[in-house]
């Protein structure tokens, strides 16, 4: 069992780095087609699938939620 717990690092890294790379293709995919995943944040506005992808993988907690809140208003 305690071999085991060696493993969750591994999955959590994991599901992080699989919904970075899904919000990028995402966003790339709106982008493409001319509707964009826009949000502004005060004087940030977040627009570009690489923005979108960095600050999931900095803050996933906050941006993750609020990417997938943005895409359905888009």
């Amino acid at each position: 069992m305690q071999d085991r717990i060696y493993l969750v690092p591994l999955v959590v890294i994991s599901a992080l780095v699989a919904c970075v790379f899904w919000v990028l293709r995402d966003a790339r995919a709106n982008a493409a087609i001319g509707h964009p995943v826009t949000v502004y944040l005060g004087d940030l506005k977040i627009d570009r699938p690489e923005a979108w992808a960095s600050a999931c993988l900095m803050m996933w907690v906050v941006f993750f939620p609020l990417y997938l809140k943005a895409r359905s208003v888009s």
